[in-house]
């Protein structure tokens, strides 16, 4: 793999283990002679911006400058940069300081170890499907991107949504329920694992719709071909109280008679792993995948 001479940081700042770990981040990049670009957003918050040498990533148009980012923080901030990145191909190394943290995959005791690594060139590239989705409401469109998954739900309503599912033009079904998941593969372990979704290796082509409490006996998680595109739509006369969140960090109200377009998206995003490391080792220790009892 390629050998970095410069990459980014990005962190979340109201972490008090961020600005511990940044100085032993910043000697490391002087021992390494990397070049350091740091956001306006930690630029800002620092005591003291000038005590090292570091260049400033003003817009995203700056990614195309590093050759990798290193993400501090839990799965929110991992999700946000997945955003700000685009289309960019620029590969992310996240390192985990929140509580469960399952995209940021390094531990803050590897740390070094897994950046010595990357220095070295002993990493992989992973590329990772994107969820593109189009909204027309009340009679404009907008335009979203998520990582992890794209979910509809009742809002601040108290009744049942009630929709219809198609798939290239196909009807799947009509649900009455209180929402649907539409997720990655990377996104399994979330909100659709919640929901009773499959849990889908996260390199894979997929798309996993699970709908939220369905009143139903039949109606099952799906998995469907990341060549699909999903149109989810609503009875003109539904009552008002349908949401669109995205990544769980972006909400848009929609209105009735609104439709919901989503399919992959025409770029990746590529997260760094690492030769010999697996994922349900993973699955194991952070969410006690295949134990019985108390075992």
């Amino acid at each position: 793999m390629k050998v970095p001479k410069c990459f980014g940081i990005w962190g979340n700042t109201e972490k008090s283990a961020f600005w511990e770990l940044l100085p032993d981040i910043i000697s490391w990049t002087e021992e390494k002679n990397l070049e350091v670009h740091l956001t306006t957003r930690i630029r800002d918050n620092m005591e003291d911006p000038q005590t090292f040498s570091y260049q400033v990533i003003e817009s995203a148009e700056d990614f195309f400058k590093l050759d990798f980012l290193l993400t501090l923080g839990g799965d929110g901030t991992m999700l946000s940069l997945a955003r700000a990145v685009g289309d960019r191909n620029v590969p992310i190394l996240g390192i985990h300081l929140g509580e469960l943290g399952f995209l940021a995959a390094v531990n803050v005791d590897q740390m070094f170890e897994k950046l010595d690594q990357v220095v070295a060139g002993d990493y992989l590239v992973q590329p990772r499907i994107v969820l593109k989705s189009t909204v027309y409401n009340g009679g404009k469109s907008s335009t979203f991107f998520a990582l992890n998954d794209m979910v509809i739900d009742r809002g601040k309503s108290h009744r049942m949504l009630v929709y219809e599912l198609q798939a290239n033009n196909h009807v799947i079904a009509n649900y009455k329920a209180d929402g649907l998941i539409v997720s990655t593969p990377t996104g399994s372990t979330a909100y659709s694992l919640a929901a009773g979704g499959p849990i889908v290796v996260p390199t894979m082509r997929t798309m996993i719709v699970t709908p939220i409490c369905p009143h139903s006996l039949t109606l099952r998680p799906i998995v469907i071909p990341d060549d699909q595109v999903l149109k989810i739509s609503f009875p003109s006369d539904h009552d008002d109280g349908i949401a669109l969140a995205v990544d769980g960090q972006i909400c848009e109200e929609l209105g009735s008679g609104s439709k919901v377009e989503i399919q992959a998206a025409d770029y990746t995003i590529n997260m760094i792993g690492f030769p010999g490391s697996n994922y349900f080792r993973t699955l194991r220790k952070k969410m006690g995948w295949g134990r019985r009892g108390d075992m």
